[in-house]
């Protein structure tokens, strides 16, 4: 089996083990990859947080879109997927093994300020009200002005979570992605 099915592979074990953690079935499409980097505005971002690396294909893209100066903090919950993304060869990549509940703790821990921006996969759908109000808040709070939070989700509770306090972002979906996600874009000034 190549590389790209294994990690397929991975992915998939991990969420028939955890379902509720792991957003999908399947790692995110090229194609996702792609509407996520161009929403983002990676290329142009010097601080990048990412919650929910998976096995690490989103975080490879957005090292290949990102400035060489820029760093990329990549925040995993699941053991096995954080192996995955610890391997990835680059200096500008902080992998993290933790909790997104657990934010502004983690963005002090390697002194990251208030990122440009940042990209979330955690299925929020499925996280606690209560959870997912802490992660969005603490989103709010540390971005950058200026800056941009983009979600991928199947689900949109997302936009229910965010609206108090980002507003109402705007919405696209990605056809070409099984299953097909809607990718969600806020502006720390777009109220």
């Amino acid at each position: 089996m190549g590389p790209l099915l294994n990690g397929q592979f991975a992915f998939f074990q991990e969420f028939l083990k955890h379902p509720l953690q792991i957003g999908s079935v399947i790692p995110s499409s090229r194609f996702l990859e792609r509407r996520i980097l161009e929403t983002s505005g990676v290329a142009s971002a010097r601080s990048i947080v990412e919650l929910g690396s998976g096995t690490g294909g989103t975080t490879r893209a957005i090292l290949n879109e990102m400035p060489r100066d820029a760093r990329l903090l990549s925040i995993e919950i699941n053991p096995q997927l954080h192996a995955s993304v610890r391997k990835i060869a680059d200096d500008r990549l902080i992998a993290h093994l933790g909790n997104a509940c657990e934010l502004k703790r983690i963005l002090g821990l390697y002194e990251m300020g208030r990122p440009d921006v940042f990209i979330s996969g955690i299925p929020l759908s499925t996280m606690s009200h209560r959870s997912g109000a802490q992660v969005v808040e603490a989103i709010s709070s540390l971005l950058a002005p200026n800056g941009r939070f983009v979600a991928y989700q199947v689900r949109k509770r997302v936009a229910e979570l965010c609206r108090p306090f980002l507003g109402p972002g705007q919405m696209e979906v990605e056809l070409l992605n099984l299953p097909p996600v809607r990718v969600y874009q806020w502006s720390k000034n777009g109220r």
